[in-house]
């Protein structure tokens, strides 16, 4: 059905950089697409729907695993490194089954969509059951994530990851069998079963070099290649990953994908945080986008990856909330300027707007939606709205909202969510999952029971 909305201001493209605009009409059509844009309308005409507040492109979450949400707060206890944080990871993993999966993702998108984001990417390994005996439905797990999504009103891309080894010649362990389908040549047999549908299209991920063993990476590769889908891939998140690689193979992480055809335009290496000079050029000559997880990679400590040198080679940056230490687009956004600020020592690395763009268009291409991220006719209506009235957002002149989105709103301040032209979040309730942390206390104390 045809809706049209009403935004008191609203940050849209313009020939010289996006701009704010006041009293914006956008009128939506029914295949879920923006049918038009008119700034400085006038009054809300009767019968549209009004929004107070800006209106923004509806953000992507490129990188998430949706189980992780289940270790919030528990993970912080003590200390540790990366690995143990896995160990811990491994247990919640080994808790969920198709149901239990169901429910908890749905909570978890739920609030990704209170928090603003209108598609996830799901880096999707837990694809068998515990010991990695076969489900009925080989995709039962994915099959779950997707519905989730359709739950909670928001797009996903499965992106089905390759997850075959423990490490360089190793077995999977007993926690990693339900991750493995043997070989590339199985992931690939199962993954074609997944079908598109209007809120879900499918992906391919290796999940590291350490885990899709160096024969088998252009497998992966090829199978993204001939289905036209995303490749995502976790790269040299830690300087043990770069170690092992280089004992074993004699060369980086990133030279290896290289070698192997999984960079290119399609692909997202996620972190990327210990890279050489070798390894930013291999990035940027292939036109590979960049996920940054900055909250994520913070919390586990893995260190402050280059993203403004692969930026400034030609990478396309997206983001990602990975682990779900925190879900808030605004808050990875501003994370990446203000790590580059602790590492440099100086300000002014990234505009709001190359900020906000990270996060909407180039994620959502990043995601295989090409067709997202933008406040202009022909584009899907995913939109979100964020208050500037808020104790946090108070004070700027609205012309200043992308830099006040940015550097101050925060997850809480997102009143409005649309999703293809239909409102899921109102006045800051979601309207299909009315109880989310409900929702989430109750699917993630399952899991312990």
């Amino acid at each position: 059905m045809s809706v049209t909305y009403w935004a008191r201001y609203a940050w849209l493209p313009h020939v010289n950089g996006p701009v704010v605009e006041s009293d914006v009409l956008i009128s939506t059509v029914d295949d879920g697409r923006i049918a038009k844009v008119t700034p400085d309308s006038g009054p809300c005409p009767a019968g549209a729907v009004r929004l107070e507040g800006l209106l923004l492109p509806g953000q992507a979450n490129a990188h998430s695993h949706a189980f992780h949400r289940a270790l919030r707060g528990t993970v912080q206890v003590g200390s540790g490194t990366f690995w143990t944080w896995r160990d811990t990871m491994y247990r919640v993993a080994g808790a969920l089954d198709p149901d239990s999966y169901l429910a908890l993702a749905t909570a978890v998108y739920a609030e990704m969509a209170l928090a603003g984001i209108t598609a996830v990417g799901e880096f999707h390994y837990l694809h068998h059951a515990p010991g990695g005996a076969r489900y009925t439905d080989p995709n039962a797990m994915g099959e779950a994530l997707i519905e989730a999504a359709a739950l909670a009103g928001i797009r996903i891309t499965l992106l089905d990851t390759c997850y075959l080894s423990a490490g360089f010649g190793t077995e999977p362990t007993r926690p990693q069998l339900r991750f493995s389908d043997g070989d590339a040549d199985a992931w690939a047999a199962r993954a074609a079963e997944l079908k598109p549908r209007p809120h879900a299209r499918t992906g391919a991920a290796v999940h590291s070099v350490r885990a899709v063993p160096a024969d088998q990476l252009g497998t992966v590769a090829q199978w993204s290649a001939a289905h036209g889908a995303p490749l995502h891939v976790h790269l040299s998140e830690q300087t043990a990953e770069n170690e092992a690689c280089l004992a074993a193979h004699g060369v980086t992480p990133t030279r290896l994908l290289a070698d192997h055809g999984v960079l290119g335009p399609r692909t997202s290496a996620v972190h990327a945080t210990h890279l050489t000079e070798e390894d930013v050029e291999l990035l940027a000559g292939s036109s590979t986008t960049i996920c940054m997880c900055p909250t994520t990679e913070r919390d586990l400590a893995d260190g402050i990856g280059p993203a403004r040198r692969l930026a400034s080679a030609g990478c396309p940056v997206s983001l990602g909330s990975d682990s779900h230490a925190v879900i808030d687009p605004f808050e990875e956004a501003r994370a990446l300027e203000l790590n580059e600020r602790l590492r440099t020592r100086t300000r002014g690395h990234w505009t709001a707007a190359a900020l906000l763009r990270a996060g909407s268009e180039d994620g959502h291409a990043s995601l295989g939606w090409p067709e997202a991220g933008r406040i202009e006719a022909g584009a899907l209506a995913d939109f979100t709205v964020v208050a500037l009235d808020s104790v946090r957002t108070a004070g700027p002149p609205a012309r200043l909202g992308a830099e006040t989105a940015v550097f101050a709103a925060s997850a809480a301040d997102v009143r409005h969510v649309v999703v293809g032209g239909r409102q899921i979040v109102r006045d800051g309730v979601h309207l299909l999952v009315p109880d989310v942390p409900a929702a989430l206390r109750d699917s993630i104390a399952a899991l312990s029971s």
